[in-house]
């Protein structure tokens, strides 16, 4: 009984700490082991009981990474499966997945399911310096200026989404081919046995 009360306030020590540094870089994530924190720049100081407490105390916006508080700050998206990427501070728990993982709309307002797996922010660049990235099935088009506009999904996305969903059909197709065979195997065993009797 001990040690399970143990193993949980563990658990959610654990919890809480990784909760507080939503939103940052595993780089950075030493940057705000300390107590006391510096802001990126140079500013002032704040303890950590402050990271991402919903109020900008620095005005580069280090101590909000998980957060919208500051406007100036950026939210790191660790996408697992898929591309990392920094979404600005404003998209967080705005009722929008932005990140593949979800990792943005962690206020419970919203549920996003994880669609890196699946193959969601797909970044393709082209040569004029325009990037479309797509997440959820949604093609984003991010100018140099840094807006984002919603557009329909353009052919390079759509050869990409046939061919894993070739993959997949082909695996089916395996699968049920292997399971067929297996049960004819079975079928012949039985009617063998049936003969020697």
């Amino acid at each position: 009984m001990e040690t399970t009360f143990v193993s949980l306030l563990l658990l959610a020590t654990i919890h809480s700490s990784l909760s507080s540094l939503l939103g940052v870089h595993p780089l950075d994530e030493n940057y705000f082991a300390s107590q006391v924190i510096k802001c990126k720049d140079g500013s002032k100081s704040f303890n950590r009981d402050r990271l991402n407490d919903n109020y900008c105390d620095c005005v580069d916006g280090t101590d909000e990474p998980g957060t919208s508080a500051c406007p100036k700050s950026k939210f790191y998206c660790r996408n697992l499966g898929s591309t990392p990427q920094f979404i600005f501070s404003s998209r967080v728990n705005d009722r929008i997945c932005d990140c593949c993982d979800g990792s943005d709309e962690n206020d419970g307002g919203i549920r996003c399911p994880n669609s890196c797996i699946m193959g969601g922010n797909i970044e393709y660049k082209s040569d004029n310096g325009v990037s479309f990235s797509t997440n959820d099935g949604e093609l984003s088009t991010v100018s140099n200026l840094g807006q984002t506009k919603k557009g329909g999904m353009n052919l390079d996305d759509l050869i990409e989404k046939l061919k894993g969903l070739k993959m997949l059909i082909i695996l089916q197709l395996v699968l049920i081919g292997f399971l067929v065979i297996l049960r004819m195997s079975r079928k012949r065993a039985a009617v063998s046995k049936r003969r020697r009797r």
